[in-house]
């Protein structure tokens, strides 16, 4: 199997965090991913049991509850979850980790203080309400209006494939303020009881446990003091966040890789054909060779980004490229472990099953492979 991480990278307190993540979603989550999966959701009950095993607080300021870390725990957290065997409850869990960094970083002191503390707790839950149904990765084209009226904001628009959208109690949410393109953008926090927001749920290809909705708003009344940032700077802030989430993406492709390597690995060598366990066959050795050399190049890759950006590096292009070359190792690597397991890679409630159907929306969402590939061109200077 793969090498232990880098031991010039990653210390003996990162090590012990790695296998308390590892040993929290292999109890609380591997048991119940298909049940989950069937049920298109999971318990609430589970980002309480989250917090307390401290996943949910890390990165934010200790002031709201929150807790400093380096890059590479961050990495850590998001690739070692895929232990789980569930992009959907992870991506559900850990939707404030897209949600509620706006919030902590440009949102005034007041508007921190009131919901930070119980996103941390997993008592509430926070969600990123970005994308349209006319425009996805085109974030500078959005139509969702929020007009000022003394001290409110009237908001009308739509989201669309909202994560945590059916339960979330917190929206950040973009919308234009001011006049076409980038600079008319803002960001608002719009609470989950706010009357005129309406909930449609999605059905989806992969991630079921995540549920996933449309958001619209009907003259939605918001106090101007949820106001994240100044008026018409929400998109220098939004862009910012999509870094974060990019690398997030990256890291918890490789996991996933990872995962589906292993599984490929115990049924290669416990499955028998014509008298021989498949791990004996050269074609199924070289299969899972090449599924580890594309996880070592991306692991490489990964590691490199969280030293850059803990020495206060901003290496926007090179975490496009991650996060391209992460989901594409994890293509491969769900499409061999599945070819590899034969039928019984092709039954619901096989996990490389569940995985090879997820796999896809990680290479749109975060922004997709086709427009990483532009953004990564332009820093560039191509």
């Amino acid at each position: 199997m793969l090498q232990a991480p880098n031991p010039r990278h990653y210390s003996a307190e990162h090590e012990v965090f790695r296998a308390s993540v590892r040993r929290f979603f292999e109890t609380e989550v591997a048991p119940h991913a298909n049940a989950w999966d069937e049920a298109g959701e999971f318990p609430r009950a589970l980002y309480r049991k989250a917090a307390e095993a401290g996943l949910l607080q890390l990165g934010f300021p200790e002031a709201y509850g929150g807790v400093p870390c380096d890059a590479l725990h961050r990495l850590i957290l998001f690739e070692t979850r895929a232990w789980g065997g569930s992009g959907g409850v992870a991506s559900g869990l850990f939707s404030h980790t897209i949600g509620a960094p706006p919030i902590a970083s440009a949102g005034s002191e007041a508007l921190k203080a009131r919901v930070l503390p119980g996103i941390l707790a997993g008592e509430k839950i926070a969600a990123l309400a970005i994308t349209e149904a006319a425009g996805g990765s085109d974030v500078a084209q959005l139509s969702t209006r929020a007009r000022r009226e003394g001290d409110v904001y009237i908001v009308n628009g739509a989201k669309m494939f909202i994560t945590s959208g059916m339960r979330a109690d917190h929206f950040t949410v973009a919308v234009r303020t001011g006049g076409p393109g980038a600079a008319g953008v803002s960001l608002l926090l719009i609470d989950g009881d706010t009357p005129g927001l309406s909930r449609q749920p999605l059905q989806k290809m992969g991630w079921w446990a995540s549920d996933t909705a449309e958001i619209g708003f009907s003259d939605c009344r918001v106090p101007a003091a949820n106001l994240i940032g100044q008026e018409g700077q929400g998109f220098a802030v939004i862009m910012r966040n999509f870094n974060h989430e990019r690398l997030a993406l990256a890291a918890a492709a490789c996991g996933y890789a990872q995962v589906c390597l292993h599984d490929a690995v115990a049924w290669a060598r416990e499955r028998k054909t014509f008298g021989q366990a498949l791990s004996e066959r050269q074609v199924i050795r070289h299969k899972l060779v090449d599924m580890a050399t594309r996880i070592e190049a991306t692991r490489a890759l990964l590691d490199d980004l969280a030293l850059r950006l803990d020495a206060g590096q901003s290496p926007f292009a090179q975490i496009a490229m991650a996060k391209n070359v992460a989901t594409q190792t994890f293509q491969f690597c769900a499409d061999q472990a599945v070819q590899i397991l034969g039928g019984m890679g092709f039954m619901r409630g096989t996990r490389v099953e569940r995985l090879y159907r997820e796999v896809k929306v990680m290479m749109i969402g975060g922004g997709a492979e086709e427009v990483m590939k532009d953004l990564i061109a332009k820093r560039l200077g191509l």
